[in-house]
């Protein structure tokens, strides 16, 4: 199974969709260990993202990241803006001149964006971000992949790491943004980078099931 560029778009829709049904969850995540605007950012990003849409309808899969990319970037405070923008524009990289990828240029697109949000926000597995649901879910998302299952099959397994990830978030210590600040009052609470990141897998296994 390969995935379209019209298939790529519906998860980006589906996911702007969950961002705006979600947005006080993720606030009132963000108001117990950030700046509690979380939610807002991120519907207003993913917003002006629908918005743009009709501006890429003829673009390949990379020029449609690109444009999700630059648009976070531009219109989200914050650390969201910067690190979602990465995540985008790192998947364009990978996926510019393409109108579908096959499953393991799924995966090597999701590897460059995980890499890219490593490399600018400095964070590490277990440091209470969005990384402790990506990268998890990269790594199931690989190893399905090698073991030869469906691409459907190795979503699922990949949200349900990112699922687990972000529930993992609860008893971790902050070590890198706001909720750092706040040291060991930080456990206890799920973090809100790591919920939207999970967001994201799931719509991505629902849409290409």
């Amino acid at each position: 199974m390969t995935v379209t560029r019209e298939a790529v778009e519906q998860w980006i829709r589906a996911y702007a969709d969950a961002i705006a049904e979600h947005e006080q969850a993720l606030t009132q995540l963000d108001m117990a260990i950030g700046d509690g605007d979380h939610g807002a950012n991120m519907q207003r990003g993913f917003q002006a993202v629908l918005s743009r849409m009709s501006s890429v309808a003829e673009g390949d899969v990379g020029a449609l990241f690109r444009m999700v990319g630059m648009t976070l970037l531009s219109t989200v405070g914050g650390t969201s803006g910067p690190l979602y923008g990465t995540l985008f524009l790192q998947m364009a990289l990978q996926t510019q001149g393409k109108r579908e990828l096959k499953p393991e240029e799924l995966e090597a697109a999701l590897r460059a964006g995980l890499d890219g949000i490593i490399a600018r926000g400095k964070a590490s597995p277990g440091d209470k971000t969005m990384i402790d649901a990506l990268k998890p879910a990269h790594d199931a998302l690989r190893q399905a992949l090698h073991q030869k299952a469906s691409l459907g099959e190795a979503l699922r397994r990949a949200e349900e790491a990112a699922r687990a990830g972000r529930d993992a978030t609860i008893a971790l210590v902050a070590r890198k943004g706001r909720a750092s600040y706040l040291g060991e009052r930080s456990a206890g609470h799920q973090d809100p980078g790591a919920t939207s990141a999970h967001l994201l897998m799931e719509c991505a296994a629902r849409t290409w099931m």
